[in-house]
C-alpha cells in the first residue's frame, strides 16, 4: 500500500472521521472530528465519502511526506500550509508528488487543520469507526496522536484525478459562529430566570485546561439551587454542564458517556463544528431557540451539504 510519513508530528495530530455512534451506554464516547463540517467537505474534494479517516491537527500542524503521489485537500483553520515551501490553497484539491512534503505551522485562524487524503487513511477500526480516542487508546493509528516517523498507509484512490474547490459563496456559509446556539437541556427548569439572563447575556471565555473531552469556559457564575442533587445519567454532545463553581463545561466528542452536573442547555447539531474551532482565550455567547427552529437550521445545513453548488470543478 502507499503511504505517507510523520516527518513533524504536530501539537496533536490524530487520525478521526465521523465518529462511532450509539455505543454510550458501553461507556464508549462517539469521538470523530472535533469538526465535522471541514472533515466532510474536504473529503468531498478529492472524491472520498464524506466520513473516510483523514488528519485532524490541534493549533500547531506538522510536515507529512508522501512516498507516493496523491490528491489531497486542506481544509478547517488556516495552518499555513505549503509543499515543498510553496503555499497550499485552502478547500481545494491539491496533487502531491512522491518525494513531497506538505508542512503546515500554527493556527491563523480557529483550532483545527484537516489533511483528506483521497482513498483515507488505512487503519483498522475499533467498533466500526477509525477514529481515535487518546484517553483510552483506541482506534485510530496505534489509539494515539502521530509521533515522528509514523507511517499512515493510505487507501487505494481513483485514478482519475479531478480538480475541486469549494464554491466561495458556500464557504461563508459554513464559517464558524462565535454567538453558539442551544436549546434547552433536561435540568433547564433547575435554573431561575437570573440564571438564564446569566448565561444567556454574558461572555464566556474559553480557558487552556478545554479539549476534545469538554470545553471549559470561564465568565460570570450561573447560580446554581444547592438544594437539589440530581443522580448521574447520560450525556450528550454539546451538553452545558453548570457544576457548583458556576462555570458552565460544553461536553465535546471525547466527553464521558454519563455525568452528574446538571445541564442547563445543549449546543445545536448545526453549531457543533463552531465548538472545534475554538482556541484557548476565544470568547462566546450563548443564544437560546427553540427545538423547532434547531430543527430547521440542522435541515438548511445538510441542504447546503447536498447542494450541487458546493463544489466546483
Amino acid at each position: 500500500m502507499s503511504s505517507m510519513v510523520a516527518a513533524a508530528p504536530g501539537l496533536f495530530t490524530t487520525v478521526q472521521d465521523l465518529g462511532r455512534e450509539g455505543f454510550g451506554p458501553l461507556g464508549v464516547s462517539p469521538s470523530g472530528a472535533a469538526d465535522p463540517i471541514s472533515l466532510r467537505i474536504g473529503n468531498r474534494l478529492v472524491g472520498n465519502s464524506e466520513g473516510m479517516a483523514a488528519l485532524e491537527m490541534t493549533l500547531v500542524g506538522g510536515a507529512l511526506t508522501f512516498e507516493v503521489a496523491a490528491l489531497i485537500a486542506l481544509t478547517g483553520a488556516d495552518f499555513g500550509a505549503s509543499i515543498d515551501s510553496v503555499s497550499l490553497p485552502m478547500w481545494s484539491s491539491v496533487e502531491v508528488q512522491p518525494g513531497q512534503t506538505v508542512a503546515f505551522g500554527p493556527s491563523r485562524s480557529g483550532a483545527r487543520a484537516y489533511l483528506c487524503v483521497q482513498g483515507g487513511i488505512a487503519v483498522a477500526p475499533f467498533l466500526g469507526s477509525a477514529s481515535t480516542h487518546v484517553l483510552s487508546g483506541l482506534g485510530g493509528f496505534e489509539g494515539r496522536a502521530l509521533r515522528k516517523g509514523d507511517r499512515l498507509e493510505l487507501g487505494a484512490g481513483s485514478p482519475v484525478v479531478r480538480k475541486r474547490t469549494l464554491a466561495p459563496k458556500m464557504l461563508e456559509r459554513f464559517q464558524p459562529r462565535k454567538v453558539i446556539r442551544v436549546v434547552d437541556g433536561p435540568q433547564s427548569d433547575w435554573f431561575a430566570h437570573f440564571a438564564w439572563q446569566t448565561f444567556c447575556h454574558s461572555a464566556f471565555r474559553v480557558t487552556e485546561q478545554s479539549n476534545r473531552m469538554g470545553i471549559r469556559l470561564e465568565g460570570p457564575s450561573i447560580p446554581l439551587d444547592l438544594s437539589r442533587e440530581m443522580i448521574t445519567e447520560g450525556v450528550s454532545l454539546g451538553a452545558v454542564q453548570v457544576p457548583s463553581s458556576g462555570q458552565p463545561i460544553i461536553l465535546f466528542v471525547d466527553q464521558q458517556t454519563t455525568g452528574g452536573y446538571p445541564k442547563i442547555a445543549n449546543v445545536i447539531s448545526a453549531d457543533v463544528h463552531s465548538l472545534g474551532q475554538l482556541r484557548p482565550r476565544d470568547v462566546i455567547r450563548f443564544e437560546r431557540i427553540e427545538m423547532s427552529a434547531a430543527r430547521s437550521l440542522l435541515l438548511e445545513r445538510e441542504e447546503l451539504l447536498a447542494s450541487k453548488e458546493l463544489i466546483q470543478e
